[in-house]
């Protein structure tokens, strides 16, 4: 595991840039698709938002675990949540998960969530 998901995020973040020039009625679809996804409902923010770094976990979605990391640590996910994320993703994708969730947990501490005590 060597990826910085601080530069992980700032390189996509370009492309998405190009994209939304070149594809502005779509990229706003799907913006809008993602604010109205992200508002309080029935599950709250913090909890849509581990069920999204799930997701991204596993379907391997490296700019996923960027992303989403980055909004868990904005939203005050706790270790203890994260990581019983972890374990319902595992159980549910096996060794792939193990895998990609170790990449997910580095991501998660590199924006500034609690490490291991």
């Amino acid at each position: 595991m060597s990826h910085n998901y601080k530069e992980v995020v700032i390189d996509i973040s370009a492309q998405l840039a190009q994209m939304n020039k070149a594809i502005p009625a779509t990229m706003a679809g799907f913006g809008q698709m993602a604010k109205a996804t992200h508002s309080d409902g029935a599950l709250d923010k913090k909890t849509k938002e581990l069920i999204a770094m799930a997701i991204g976990i596993a379907a391997r979605c490296q700019g996923c675990l960027g992303f989403h990391a980055k909004a868990c640590v904005s939203l005050g996910v706790s270790r203890s949540e994260f990581m019983e994320m972890l374990q319902v993703v595992i159980y549910m994708g096996g060794g792939p998960s193990v895998m990609t969730g170790a990449e997910a947990l580095q991501a998660y501490e590199g924006f500034g969530g609690e490490k291991a005590a």
